[in-house]
């Protein structure tokens, strides 16, 4: 038994032997490779910051269509909607009582006048008989008052005619402005309030459409940051009525309407701290209406040299924004930013980077900090990948 058991132990020491022999002929395992990453240094452009706000359209010109004469509205001259041109016909209110006072207007001028030539005629022949002494002075100063009488009733006259005109020419409404008219509130037929009192009749309205404002509003300090650069260390007061604006609408993804501040109110608002701003903009196609709301876009500093990465490469930690670099060792390093604006994709950084860093733009999900990785510079064919086809 003692031999067999001998045996055995001799047959596992030969076998531990050949396993261990083989063991030393392997090359050692070496770790997995360092997984590829994209890297890009990050791009130095100048910019300028922008901010943006969110207003409403507001006409240049808006008039409320009233009558100055009263009566029946006769005829409508325009389809609601409708763009108008200043001087063009909207409504005529019925002319006969007005063609009718004009006419006793021109006859009581006519009478005037010929009281006026009879009193002129008798103040001639009184200054005659005076100097002979025929006449006392008495009759002599009535003819000088009668002849001033007349003169007065002829220019009494002369206005009342100039008023008839004035009140024929006056049952002819038209159009004050250019612009878009809205729908009539009164139709043929019915008796308009006309003169200046508050119960006048309404019977249009009218806005004009090119150009057209923008209003929106800004706090103080985006107020004082305009006024500068607006400026530009002259001694005048622009207070930002010089800036260049762009503007998109609600279902526009681009800011790509053009226009400028052309007014900044006197006061800022002390129940909300901001202050009223405008600016006007083209609309020859008539697409802005006021009361649109849209949002507009201005330059919020001057002109400046800053870094810029993509906002896709910034990680965010808690409050703080990083991005990986890849060091010249290949290891992944992490870099905390004092971020910017965003300009399109790319986001400026303010401070914690260099121009010379190494940016790890794709493969984030791959690059820890402290870990190695094979970086491939943004625009290159990673290592081992195949070449591109050429294009025939």
């Amino acid at each position: 038994m003692s031999r067999v058991l001998a045996a055995r132990f001799g047959a596992s020491l030969l076998v531990s032997f050949a396993l261990a022999s083989c063991g030393d002929s392997t090359p050692q395992q070496t770790g997995p490779p360092a997984p590829p990453v994209t890297v890009a240094n990050p791009v130095n452009r100048t910019v300028v910051d922008t901010d943006e706000y969110v207003g409403r359209f507001v006409a240049v010109d808006s008039v409320e269509v009233r009558a100055r004469v009263s009566g029946h509205l006769e005829a409508v001259h325009f389809k609601d909607g409708e763009i108008v041109k200043k001087g063009e016909m909207l409504f005529t209110i019925d002319q006969r009582p007005f063609q009718a006072a004009l006419d006793q207007a021109r006859a009581d001028l006519a009478r005037a006048k010929s009281a006026l030539d009879l009193a002129v005629a008798d103040l001639k022949r009184a200054q005659d008989l005076i100097g002979r002494q025929t006449i006392s002075e008495q009759v002599y100063e009535q003819r000088i008052q009668a002849k001033r009488s007349a003169d007065a009733q002829v220019a009494a006259a002369e206005a009342a005619l100039r008023n008839a005109e004035l009140n024929l020419e006056f049952t002819e409404l038209r159009a004050p402005v250019t612009g878009r008219i809205g729908d009539r509130r009164v139709s043929p037929g019915n008796l308009v309030i006309g003169g200046s009192l508050p119960q006048t009749t309404l019977l249009a309205t009218i806005v004009s459409i090119d150009p057209i404002r923008f209003e929106f509003t800004f706090d103080e300090a985006a107020y004082l940051r305009y006024t500068r650069i607006a400026g530009d260390g002259k001694e005048t007061d622009p207070r930002g009525t010089s800036l260049k604006v762009e503007l998109r609408l609600l279902d526009e993804p681009e800011f790509v309407h053009l226009g400028a501040v052309d007014f900044v109110d006197n006061a800022i608002d002390q129940s909300s701290g901001t202050i009223r701003g405008r600016a006007l903009f083209a609309n020859p196609k008539g697409l802005f209406t006021p009361g649109m709301f849209a949002r507009i876009r201005m330059p919020g500093s001057p002109a400046y040299q800053a870094l810029l990465v993509p906002d896709a490469a910034i990680g965010t930690e808690q409050v703080r924004k990083f991005v990986y670099v890849v060091d010249a060792e290949n290891i992944v390093r992490q870099k905390y930013l004092e971020l910017g604006s965003l300009q399109g994709p790319l986001r400026v950084v303010r401070s914690g980077l260099a121009a010379d860093d190494k940016v790890i733009v794709n493969g984030l999900m791959r690059a820890r900090p402290g870990v190695k990785v094979t970086p491939v510079q943004e625009g290159t064919r990673p290592p081992g990948a195949p070449p591109a086809a050429q294009k025939k």
